[in-house]
């Protein structure tokens, strides 16, 4: 470009004195290396313990009719959903691997293993796809959702999907319509469910909790009391997308 004539020397010059600057004033010439004196407290149980306060504070709640939420320690539940038991799902993308992956990718609790610690000793039984029979049980939970990505495209056109999995879609309409039911979606953005809205008693957006399950459990269970609210627009079909566009706050 420089020898087309289309980039002047100077602006390269410039561009990267700017650089340049920054980096000897971080003093990356003499140190180029991170500071590994604490790496081994990354992880410890301090850490965990502010994470899991973390989600606990980010956790949503849209809806909550009947008092579905917080559970009861002395009630029998029933869990379903592709993202109760998945602890990749919910750290989402960037988490060992550029895009992230599904399954057990790293060390933490999944919600469904976070449920069973703060109430352990509650009959919670899980089937991923509400395949077992449904009956006997006080209250359902139903966590749905996104697998893992990263550095997709956004949010305007491009045949961009905000819908869940027909599998999602089945787990929550066979748990609802079998007992008082709580649905949280685990997401980087959100879901389409408002199809399903009428029948849900009680909606959570539980985001990406990453590796501490234990935090949506908090909030489930009223160890702590939901505080988060939404960030962005919910919307209610496909019909409002985009949703925004050229809102002053609009990113």
């Amino acid at each position: 470009e420089v020898t087309a004539g289309r980039v002047s020397r100077a602006r390269v010059d410039d561009a990267v004195a700017r650089i340049l600057t920054q980096k000897f004033r971080l003093g990356l010439f003499e140190k180029p290396y991170a500071d590994t004196t604490h790496l081994s407290s990354v992880g410890s149980a301090a850490h965990r313990a502010v994470a899991r306060e973390a989600v606990a504070k980010s956790q949503v709640l849209l809806k909550n009719d009947g008092g579905v939420l917080p559970l009861k320690k002395s009630q029998k539940v029933y869990v379903a959903g592709s993202n109760a038991d998945d602890l990749g799902n919910q750290a989402g993308g960037w988490t060992i691997s550029w895009q992230g992956s599904s399954g057990r990718n790293t060390t933490g609790t999944t919600i469904l293993e976070g449920m069973r610690k703060a109430a352990p000793d509650a009959a919670i039984d899980y089937s991923k796809d509400a395949s077992a029979a449904t009956e006997g049980y006080d209250v359902g939970v139903v966590v749905v959702g996104e697998t893992p990505y990263a550095e997709g495209i956004g949010d305007v056109g491009n045949g961009h999907d905000l819908e869940l999995t027909a599998a999602d879609k089945a787990a929550v309409d066979k748990v609802c319509a079998a007992m008082p039911c709580a649905v949280l979606v685990v997401s980087g953005r959100p879901q389409l469910i408002g199809d399903r809205l009428g029948a849900i008693d009680a909606l959570v957006a539980s985001w990406l909790p990453g590796t501490e399950g234990d935090g949506v459990a908090d909030v489930l269970y009223g160890t702590r009391p939901f505080t988060g609210q939404l960030p962005v627009t919910w919307p209610k079909s496909e019909a409002q997308l985009p949703i925004n566009v050229g809102d002053a706050s609009y990113d």
